[in-house]
């Protein structure tokens, strides 16, 4: 089954951008994912093809009209998920990307200006408000790119090994453990020796510690939900003996 990205946005010439080349791009011209943009603009009814104005109650600014990104998702296919990029959406993760690269696409609503009338949300229930991170873009265009190359990845045959896309920061509630290559020594660093043992029991075990230490330590928010997930798991376990 092909995975379908459709892209809404009004710059449509910024597709598939970055995501032709590389792992993605090869993916593209497989035909293991398909790139369709749609032009927001020509939903837009007047001689000038507007599709932004003034945010009522004054500021400022433009906001993306209503009726022009109404009819926009409107033209869209039913039977995936349909994304809206804005600072005020729910970060996206890992397990929601796999799930969406699981099934049969995307489409993906690009933002501009000051962002989307309400009411977009109101009439179209089923589309997920979503951010990349706490951060403020020009435009949805670039968060989207990183989005679809999240999901991109995770199809299969895109990436060469399998457990690439497992053994990875968030698949397991942690990031991940730190990596080394050869030269064994560089400046005066060495490899850690566990890395250098042979014994794979050890280096699991050296993995998932440091991937504990480092998420408690740089991601604290992560190591709380990791955290708790575990304790609740063992207090099951427990009440099942």
């Amino acid at each position: 089954m092909k995975f379908a990205a459709t892209i809404l946005t009004l710059y449509p010439e910024m597709f598939p951008g970055p995501l032709g080349i590389s792992l993605a791009g090869r993916a593209l011209e497989r035909g293991d994912w398909s790139c369709e943009t749609v032009q927001i603009r020509d939903f837009a009814k007047d001689r000038h093809r507007t599709v932004d104005d003034t945010p009522a109650g004054g500021g400022a600014g433009m906001v993306l009209k209503p009726d022009v990104i109404g009819a926009a998702l409107a033209s869209v296919g039913e039977g995936r998920p349909v994304l809206a990029m804005t600072p005020r959406g729910k970060p996206i993760s890992q397990a929601r990307i796999r799930e969406i690269a699981e099934g049969p696409g995307v489409a993906v609503l690009c933002g501009r200006f000051e962002g989307f009338d309400e009411r977009i949300f109101e009439a179209f229930p089923q589309v997920e408000e979503v951010s990349l991170a706490d951060i403020v873009l020009s435009g949805g265009e670039p968060a989207a790119l990183a989005i679809l190359d999240a999901c991109i990845r995770l199809l299969p045959g895109v990436m060469g090994a399998p457990d690439s896309g497992v053994e990875e920061s968030y698949e397991n509630g942690l990031i991940e453990y730190p990596q080394y290559t050869r030269p064994q020594e560089w400046e005066g660093r060495t490899i850690p020796e566990v890395l250098r043992s042979g014994d794979h029991a050890k280096i699991a075990a050296w993995r998932k510690a440091r991937s504990e230490d480092d998420t408690r330590l740089r991601r604290p928010d992560l190591w709380e939900r990791y955290s708790d997930a575990r304790d609740r798991s063992a207090s099951g376990a427990r009440r099942k003996d």
